[in-house]
């Protein structure tokens, strides 16, 4: 594959480490950014930058617009490109990669991306490129979560440009700067077990141990086996982060076992979406055709990659039982880690776990109307306080208005009148007021095309902090428009 001509290196300060390059060229291909024409920015979380240690005023800089758009090579980086495998909708893919995404290397301990960036020897039929549409969901989107309190991976900055891109139709190309501790997904174990690469999935496995998760060398619990404290450490990782976008009504879309982060992270945000009306059903991937993704399924999905995960480790692992042991423990932790979830949201103290059977109803009363999941749990956290009876608040989202009276009234036995107040302090620390729902995207996508970058900027702040009232921005949390459910994601990005 052709380089283009080698970028100009920048000094910014930065010091940079290697982690992953330091495992050898097994594991990726150097690489070099193909040049953006006349960017522009789009979106900077300074927030980050700050956390990163960059320095003030940085998303004012040209040589820092340069630099994060690919155009300029950051002094001390070590750009590649990483290879892995995966099951995609459950269908194995054979060897995939970063097809669009540049590893820069680390700063602050912390590995930063270009996604977006050009080309990649594992760029398959794309073109390596990003656009403005995606970059601003992913950015916004990976910002949001974090303020949810959710493992993610992070977004630094979008960066767009005039130039062309074609997808369904013709659109306009985009860079985001992506943030993570590290970027190893499901697929990087899967590449090196399915390829007969034993000694390389060792040294990758002895890697991410030993960096991300040293206290598996001590654990007893597992036979004394690193490999296996690994994989079960992966899956309360994994059951806890499932249960948390369960709790605020968020779907992946595509949870392919290249799109699992080790970490549990959440990690690629293609097709995602936070629903409106609360339906356990709904698909928002345009492209999973058989469902396969839909949102009741997530837990389940998470539970059948971390089993793919299982058997690329089996050539470390004698004792396949006790690794079957470890995956299943997904089936005990989640359920807890939920219950624990929802019980915030209702308000109780923590370590509490919601009731069954007043949690069951709920969420049938949310869904035979589908009810707005976002709205209800912000307006019951409300109601909480002083559960006034001319309050209808919580009431008129409903038409089965018998039916959510008799709830109210199970739930109002949850909290004495003097531990109210209180409990709706706790519900609306957990509850968020603002979600980045697919309108309020389309909204700041359509206005960025044009160039005005003002409602990014606007959802930024209030997604970093959706608890928050923001009464600026309430318009935000409205009920979304009639054309909302028009809006279709998919795979394309």
């Amino acid at each position: 594959m052709p380089f283009p001509p080698a970028p100009p290196v920048l000094d910014h300060g930065l010091s940079w480490q290697h982690h992953f390059a330091a495992l050898g060229e097994r594991f990726y291909v150097p690489m070099q950014s193909a040049p953006m024409p006349a960017p522009y920015w789009v979106g900077h979380s300074a927030a980050l930058g700050a956390e990163l240690g960059l320095p003030p005023q940085w998303m004012h800089s040209d040589s820092w617009l340069q630099a994060l758009c690919g155009n300029a090579e950051l002094e001390g980086s070590k750009p590649l490109s990483s290879v892995y495998s995966g099951h995609q909708f459950g269908v194995w893919a054979g060897q995939l990669g970063d097809g669009r995404a540049i590893l820069l290397g680390e700063a602050a301990g912390m590995e930063l991306q270009l996604k977006g960036a050009g080309l990649t020897p594992f760029s398959r039929m794309g073109d390596g490129r990003a656009v403005l549409r995606s970059s601003i969901r992913e950015f916004l989107c990976s910002e949001a979560m974090h303020g949810l309190g959710i493992p993610t991976t992070r977004a630094l900055s979008v960066v767009g440009s005039d130039m062309p891109v074609r997808r369904e139709t013709m659109e306009t190309a985009a860079v985001v700067t992506r943030v993570a501790p590290s970027f190893i997904r499901f697929g990087h174990f899967e590449h090196f077990c399915h390829s007969n690469q034993h000694e390389a999935l060792k040294v990758l496995a002895d890697y991410v141990i030993d960096r991300y998760y040293p206290a598996c060398r001590g654990d007893s619990r597992w036979g004394g086996n690193p490999y296996i404290a690994f994989v079960a450490a992966v899956t309360e990782r994994t059951a806890h982060m499932v249960a948390h976008w369960q709790s605020v009504g968020f779907c992946h879309g595509v949870m392919n076992t290249d799109n699992m982060s080790i970490l549990g992270l959440t990690i690629d945000y293609g097709p995602f979406q936070f629903m409106d009306g609360y339906n356990p059903a709904h698909i928002c991937n345009h492209s999973d055709q058989e469902g396969r993704y839909a949102f009741r399924k997530q837990p389940q999905i998470a539970y059948w990659n971390l089993f793919c995960l299982g058997q690329a480790m089996v050539p470390l692992v004698e004792d396949q039982q006790t690794l079957i042991a470890a995956l299943e423990t997904f089936q005990t932790i989640y359920p807890r880690a939920l219950a624990l979830r929802f019980a915030a949201k209702l308000g109780l103290p923590e370590g509490t776990e919601a009731p069954t059977e007043l949690l069951e109803s709920i969420l049938q009363l949310l869904a035979s109307e589908s009810v707005d999941f976002t709205i209800f749990w912000r307006r019951l956290s409300h109601w909480t306080a002083a559960q006034d009876p001319a309050d209808a608040s919580v009431r008129d989202l409903f038409l089965n208005r018998d039916g959510i009276d008799a709830w109210l009234s199970s739930f109002a036995n949850l909290h004495t009148p003097p531990d109210r107040q209180s409990a709706s302090r706790r519900m609306l620390q957990v509850n968020p007021k603002f979600v980045l729902r697919n309108h309020l995207g389309e909204l700041a996508i359509r206005a960025a095309r044009q160039k005005d970058f003002g409602m990014v900027a606007d959802l930024l702040k209030v997604l970093q902090s959706p608890c928050d009232e923001h009464p600026e921005h309430a318009a935000f949390a409205d009920f979304p428009p009639d054309w909302a459910p028009s809006i279709e994601i998919s795979c394309s990005s």
